[in-house]
């Protein structure tokens, strides 16, 4: 790692910068100073972020913040009327932007779709009218099973300016994880799609919704929009095509007053158990925290095109859409892989302009291992500003894209926030200087520091990250399990949100991440729960146990290694059983989560209360120090686990 390189913001970036009108606007020295001010004066700040995203209210707001009910349930904008989608739409075009190109889709075949803020209107108009004519109603669910599209984000908006919740699902999870969060959100509607292209091929998606609805014992109506134009299975009393109600339901100007606090989005997130977390983020949240995000720190200007490399299925494909769109910018998606054909995103930069380019690290990565070769052959002269989240980034790939693609010219928005909180905790902004893999400190408005394990704030060394005080994107709980809520994030340090990760400050003050601090997998910026791999794993007829880990690897951050125990000492063929088990996590999950390698063992190391030690087998693996073992029961597993492991 070049420690002692520092990226520094020329003059004309710094003075151009949109946070510039802040710092002027709360009489503050400089962006850290600013950063110190929206931290300490909470209100103050909150309070006039609405002003500075121009957001519009039915009814403005009587109080900023009421936690009269403990910090846990903050209440925000007491009093106020609002519509995160009215807000990104129908004001967009009531000021005169109508014309602007609200986003454009790029297909994998060359297919290309521009929509304009009055197009997208009109159809979101009219998928809302679909919706009420369903009997959907303030506080039902419209889930979105299919890729990020402009179908998807008509659906996802339609659903929110009626006071229904949208619940984007990732468009790789197979069946049961569908079926999972179909049944856990009682879903009104399923939007889907018959199928896409991923690397030339046909990926058929709409079996898969109709067998996660069957799996699901729900009976949502079923929306499916054409893509591919192949035949596909279909219920004439339940199915109707997206054309279909684009061109016989008439336009709704029917807008759902909502409080602030109203739930507007509903994002299953997976967890330390194998059921998946609901987080449920408020019509305020939906927009006020992306839009300061994409006009503080990553300095969108109403010209600038967004793309963040994503699916609607996860946070950052709808905080794109909400915080590109509140700004009256523009944003790109695309359909199948960013290395099909290997030159494809700076094909992509060149043809449409696109000012900032955001990604997993996994991305660049892959990126990275193509070389320069293809970025010098293409335009990229529009890019301003790189961004990354999902997943630490490591030093030598920020230097690739910070030195070598960006030549210097342009900052790297290392950001980490997470599903449960809409948003990013950690952030630099364009006018700060940057080292190698940082998140240089707290995003505006947010409280964060770095625990040890009694509570106590550090520096210098690592610890848990927390947020001290409350802002307005946090979860509203957790779906329907509000306990689980308390004791995931404010029960480890009383008043105070756990997040999770691994964080450090260093001497400079620079902050970093290390991962995650439980068993949470991110492979290739994705997350998912260890227990919801090991639940499948389980099921198996030949297996008593499992314990999954992730394990560092170069293109895809990480990746996971599953040890599994046979039944009652089975002998068993290994290879085979690999293969089997490989298979059913790509059945019964996704082909994302597949294991790199699933070890058979004779035991797995865990404490007298029965608690598997997955930071043993994972020490183990990556040959590191074992640290304190005192507290296992079987220690003659370290042994055999050795032997195993080098095999």
């Amino acid at each position: 790692m070049a420690s002692n390189y520092i990226w520094r913001p020329t003059k004309d970036i710094v003075d151009e910068a949109n946070v510039q009108n802040l710092i002027q606007m709360f009489k503050t020295k400089d962006y850290k100073d600013f950063i110190r001010f929206s931290i300490r004066s909470l209100r103050s700040f909150w309070g006039r972020a609405p002003e500075i995203l121009d957001i519009e209210w039915f009814r403005e707001f009587d109080e900023v913040l009421d936690v009269s009910q403990g910090i846990e349930w903050s209440r925000w904008y007491v009093g106020g009327k609002i519509n995160a989608s009215y807000n990104v739409v129908d004001r967009v075009v009531k000021k005169g932007f109508g014309e602007k190109k609200a986003f454009i889709w790029v297909g994998e075949d060359g297919l290309e779709k521009i929509m304009s803020y009055s197009e997208l209107e009109d159809h979101v108009k009219r998928f809302s009218n679909y919706l009420l004519s369903m009997g959907v109603k303030s506080g039902d669910v419209v889930s979105i099973y299919m890729p990020m599209m402009p179908e998807s984000i008509v659906a996802m908006l339609a659903a929110v300016r009626i006071g229904a919740i949208a619940s984007p699902i990732f468009s790789g999870f197979s069946p049961p994880a569908v079926a999972d969060r179909l049944r856990l959100a009682e879903s009104k509607v399923l939007v889907t799609i018959d199928g896409y292209y991923r690397r030339g091929k046909e990926i058929i998606l709409k079996p898969q919704a109709d067998e996660a609805i069957r799996l699901s014992g729900t009976d949502p109506k079923v929306v499916v929009v054409k893509r591919l134009g192949v035949e596909i299975p279909w219920d004439d009393k339940r199915d109707i095509w997206y054309d279909h109600v684009i061109k016989e339901y008439s336009k709704t100007d029917y807008v759902y007053e909502a409080d602030p606090n109203d739930p507007a989005l509903l994002l299953f997130t997976s967890g330390t158990t194998g059921r998946p977390k609901g987080a449920v983020i408020s019509h305020i949240g939906s927009i006020i925290k992306p839009g300061l995000e994409h006009y503080i720190n990553l300095d969108i200007k109403r010209k600038d095109l967004l793309w963040w490399i994503t699916d609607i299925g996860w946070m950052m494909g709808p905080w794109q859409v909400f915080g590109s769109q509140l700004l009256e910018a523009s944003h790109l998606m695309i359909e199948g892989a960013i290395d099909y054909p290997p030159d494809r995103v700076w094909s992509i930069i060149e043809r449409y302009k696109v000012s900032h380019l955001g990604f997993a690290a996994t991305a660049a990565r892959i990126l990275k291992s193509y070389g320069l070769s293809y970025v010098e052959s293409h335009d990229i002269s529009s890019l301003r500003v790189f961004g990354n989240t999902g997943e630490p980034i490591d030093p030598d790939t920020w230097l690739w894209i910070v030195r070598d693609v960006g030549q210097d010219m342009r900052p790297m928005i290392n950001l980490s926030g997470g599903t449960e909180v809409f948003g990013c905790i950690l952030l630099p902004s364009v006018v700060v200087e940057l080292k190698p893999s940082t998140l240089w400190g707290p995003a505006p408005g947010v409280d964060a520091d770095v625990f040890n394990e009694e509570g106590v704030s550090v520096r210098g060394e690592t610890g848990y990250l927390v947020v001290k005080k409350p802002f307005p994107s946090m979860t509203r709980g957790l779906w329907k399990d509000p306990d689980r809520y308390i004791e995931t994030y404010w029960s480890r340090f009383r008043g105070v949100w756990y997040h999770g990760d691994w964080a450090y400050i260093d001497h400079d003050g620079f902050w970093y991440l290390f991962g995650r601090a439980d068993d949470v997998l991110k492979v290739a910026g994705m997350r998912i729960g260890a227990a919801e791999i090991e639940g499948v794993l389980n099921e198996h007829p030949y297996i008593a146990e499992s314990a999954c880990i992730g394990v560092p690897h170069k293109i895809r951050g990480e990746v996971v290694y599953c040890f599994v125990k046979s039944k009652y000492g089975l002998e068993v063929d290994e290879n085979r059983l690999e293969i089997e088990l490989k298979e059913l996590v790509a059945k019964r999950i996704s082909r994302v989560f597949i294991p790199e390698r699933i070890i058979v063992v004779p035991d797995l190391p865990r404490t007298r209360s029965g608690k598997i030690m997955r930071r043993i087998l994972r020490a183990i693996l990556l040959d590191q120090d074992l640290g304190d073992v005192s507290s296992l029961e079987n220690p003659e597993t370290i042994e055999s686990l050795k032997r195993k492991i080098k095999i």
